[in-house]
């Protein structure tokens, strides 16, 4: 035999060899956790799983000593720390410390909601919103308030209404001033100068800018009263409807200290105790008349604009109409801040 053919009958002889061995598929995971069985490629990967199990958390954050069980969960938890966003999405502007975060964000622009709730319907864009919202039908509330007790099923529930006890507001509106303990009640008062009125009847037409407004609204409309009066037995459909009817049950229970005149309810009051106020409160900037009632003051300035009432913002390319536009939106910026110039000269006068 040549050099040439005994060459080529070991090659053959090799691969027949390599052929009997049991062949291992790539990918394969022959590294199984004998706790979970959970299976990894490489031993190292299991190692690191197998702390999982154990409960030890040897790598610890500098900065604010949360501990985690790998290495890499400590890296990337320490991205929070240095405020660096990298991965920012091209739909917003909205940016993340990891691109998973992205990842997970985009979801919510493709209007896309795989996840879907077999008790109500409702569906959520990830699978962990779903998971959450679940437990609100558990009955299950595993979160309660250390002052009072009330419980909660998410815990993020939970520490927006900690504020409420704490007495911190920290949400402030810019027209008005008036401040709130959450974020989200911030943006619903903020609906009301908007003007706008996305929800509306579809019995009657009448618009609202809350969904809870409109869902009281309704009720109107049912026939349903389980509101009643303990004096007369009156029914209403609105719990403030019943509070109204009941004041005038409290005949001159507010009386005035300085003519001593009595009324029913304490809008009637009030009136009245502006009558005594010889000062007039709100002066046009205009032409400097004066008023002793904020009502009075605008119906003037509409005067001043040659307007009968405030016009509405439709959005019309019409020259005149953007000047009464803009019109509008500056003299509710008035009355807001007028508004609140009432409310404290009328304590005043009120104690």
């Amino acid at each position: 035999m040549s050099s040439t053919q005994k060459d080529q009958h070991g090659a053959r002889s090799q691969r027949s060899q390599e052929a009997d061995k049991p062949h291992r598929r790539k990918g394969e995971k022959k590294h199984t956790c004998d706790e979970c069985g959970k299976g990894f490629t490489v031993r190292a990967l299991l190692k690191q799983h197998q702390v999982i199990h154990t409960g030890e958390r040897p790598f610890s954050c500098d900065m604010c000593g949360k501990s985690f069980s790998l290495k890499g969960s400590l890296k990337k938890h320490q991205l929070i720390h240095s405020g660096v966003k990298a991965y920012s999405c091209d739909q917003c502007g909205r940016a993340f410390t990891r691109s998973s975060h992205l990842q997970s964000h985009l979801v919510t622009h493709s209007g896309i909601k795989p996840y879907s709730c077999d008790q109500c319907g409702r569906t959520f864009t990830r699978s962990s919103n779903l998971q959450r919202h679940l437990v609100t039908h558990s009955g299950i509330k595993p979160y309660s308030c250390d002052e009072c007790g009330k419980g909660f099923t998410v815990r993020d529930k939970l520490k927006q209404h900690q504020v409420i006890h704490t007495g911190e507001r920290p949400f402030s509106c810019d027209l008005c001033g008036k401040s709130f303990s959450l974020k989200d009640s911030l943006k619903k008062h903020q609906l009301i100068h908007s003007g706008v009125k996305a929800y509306s009847c579809d019995q009657c037409g009448r618009a609202f800018t809350h969904s809870s407004s409109l869902q009281r609204h309704l009720v109107t409309h049912s026939g349903i009263k389980p509101y009643s009066c303990d004096i007369c037995g009156k029914t209403f459909s609105q719990r403030w409807s019943q509070n109204t009817h009941v004041r005038t049950h409290m005949e001159g229970n507010y009386s005035c200290d300085q003519c001593d005149k009595s009324f029913r309810n304490l809008s009637s009051y009030s009136g009245h105790k502006r009558s005594h106020v010889t000062n007039k409160l709100f002066h046009c900037y205009q032409c400097a008349q004066t008023f002793t009632s904020l009502s009075a003051l605008c119906k003037h300035q509409r005067d001043h604009s040659g307007l009968k009432s405030l016009p509405s913002l439709d959005h019309s390319e019409s020259e005149d109409t953007e000047r009464s536009s803009g019109f509008c939106v500056g003299l509710k910026k008035l009355e807001i801040r007028l508004h609140r110039v009432q409310i404290e000269s009328f304590k005043l006068v009120l104690n």
